[in-house]
C-alpha cells in the first residue's frame, strides 16, 4: 500500500465522522485481498506460504495446533452464474485429536481390523497374535472349525473376544443385551455409546464376551438387493478407484489431491458426522431403503445431522484425516462404505 493511500485510510478510521466510510473502505480492501489471494493460490504463484507464515506467528489455540498449519485448506470460493461469489467451508478449523476428544468417538484401540493371512498362519496363531479367541475369528468371518485359510485371504479381526452385530431397524440396546445374554452397560461402555445407549441403523457393535444366539444362524451383516444404478460415484469425474473392496464393504476413491468435493451417492438424510481414529472425519447418510453410506478421511464436513441431501449434492471434501496409507497429504482419498447392500463399485 503506498503512503498516500495508507494516510487516507488512517484519517478515515480515526475521525469519527468518517468512521463508517473507513470501515467500509477497509472491508472492500480485505475482500479484494482474499479474492486476489484465492485466485493467485490456484495459479500456484506461491502466496499460500505467506498465509501460513502469518498463522505460525500467531499464538496457538485449542482448535489449531501449529503442526497442523500445513494441512489447512482455505475456504472454497465458488462462482454461481458468473455474478455471485460465495464460500463453502467448515465452520471451524479443528485438529483431528481435538475433534476426537470433543466428539468422544476416537475409540482408540477398539476398532475392527482387517488382517491379510500370511504364509504359515493358522487361525490359532492369528488368535494368539491378536489375543482373541479362535471362536471370535470363526464367528466374525463366517468360518467353522474345519475351514482352511490361505495366504492373501482377508480376515475380520475384532479388538476383543466376542461377537459383532450389525444394527438393523428396530434394534435396541436392551433387546441386544437380552439376545446375547450380557448386561446393557457392557455394550454401552465398550462401544463408547451415550448413557442412553442410542444406536443407529448401520452401526457395527462389538458385544464383548458374547456368543452367537443359540438355535439361530449368527446374525451376519446381510446385504439387501439394490439397483445397479441406485448409487452414483461419490467423487467428480473421472470416477477413479484407488483401492478395491476392503473392510467394511468399502472402496476408496480419489484423484491424488485433497479438497475435491465428495458427493452424496444417493438422496437421504445425514445420520451422523464425527471423527474416528481410523476413518478420520466422517459422514453417514441413511437412505430411504434403509441402506447407509459412509464417507471417511474427509478434510471438511459440509453438512449436519438431520439434514436432507439430494443425490450428487456436495456433503464434504476429500482429505487424509484418521489413518491412511501413505500417511499425510499423499494419502488423500475418500473411503466409501455401503452398509446393508452390495457396494456397486466393488467389481470395477
Amino acid at each position: 500500500m503506498n503512503k498516500g493511500l495508507r494516510k487516507a485510510l488512517v484519517i478515515l478510521l480515526t475521525q469519527k465522522k468518517y468512521l463508517f466510510v473507513g470501515f467500509l473502505f477497509a472491508s472492500l480492501l480485505l475482500y479484494g485481498g482474499f479474492a486476489y489471494f484465492h485466485k493467485s493460490s490456484t495459479q500456484n504463484v506461491g502466496l499460500k506460504p505467506i498465509f501460513y507464515n502469518f498463522l505460525e506467528s500467531q499464538p496457538s489455540n485449542l482448535f489449531l495446533a501449529k503442526e497442523d498449519f500445513g494441512k489447512i485448506e482455505l475456504p472454497e470460493l465458488i462462482t454461481f452464474q458468473k455474478n455471485t461469489l460465495y464460500q463453502v467451508s467448515c465452520s471451524q478449523i479443528i485438529s483431528g485429536d481435538v475433534f476426537a476428544s470433543l466428539i468422544g468417538e476416537s475409540n482408540e484401540g477398539r476398532s475392527i481390523k482387517e488382517y491379510i493371512v500370511e504364509q504359515g498362519d493358522t487361525i490359532s496363531s492369528i488368535s494368539q497374535k491378536f489375543d482373541i479367541s479362535v471362536d471370535t475369528i470363526l464367528w466374525a468371518n463366517d468360518l467353522t472349525s474345519k475351514s482352511l485359510i490361505k495366504p492373501g485371504q482377508k480376515l475380520i479381526i475384532l479388538p476383543t473376544s466376542g461377537v459383532m452385530h450389525f444394527v438393523k431397524k428396530g434394534d435396541t440396546i436392551s433387546e441386544l443385551a437380552r439376545i446375547y445374554k450380557v448386561e446393557s452397560s457392557e455394550i454401552i461402555n465398550y462401544n463408547g455409546l451415550s448413557q442412553g445407549g442410542k444406536i443407529y441403523i448401520g452401526d457395527i457393535l462389538i458385544i464383548p464376551g458374547a456368543k452367537p444366539p443359540q438355535k439361530k444362524a449368527y446374525p451376519r451383516i446381510t446385504q439387501a438387493p439394490i439397483g445397479s444404478n441406485y448409487f452414483i460415484c461419490p467423487i467428480l469425474p473421472p470416477c477413479r478407484i484407488t483401492q478395491g473392496l476392503h473392510w467394511y464393504n468399502a472402496v476408496d476413491f480419489g484423484h491424488g489431491t485433497c479438497g475435491d468435493p465428495v458427493l452424496a451417492a444417493a438422496g437421504g438424510t445425514i445420520q451422523k458426522t464425527g471423527y474416528h481414529s481410523i476413518a478420520g472425519n466422517y459422514i453417514r447418510v441413511l437412505h430411504p431403503n434403509g441402506v447407509v453410506t459412509f464417507y471417511g478421511h474427509l478434510s471438511k464436513i459440509a453438512v449436519v445431522p438431520g439434514q436432507k441431501v439430494s443425490q450428487g449434492e456436495i456433503i464434504g471434501y476429500i482429505g487424509h484425516t484418521g489413518y491412511t496409507i501413505p500417511k499425510g497429504i499423499h494419502g488423500c482419498h475418500l473411503h466409501f462404505e455401503v452398509r446393508g447392500a452390495r457396494n456397486p463399485f466393488a467389481s470395477y
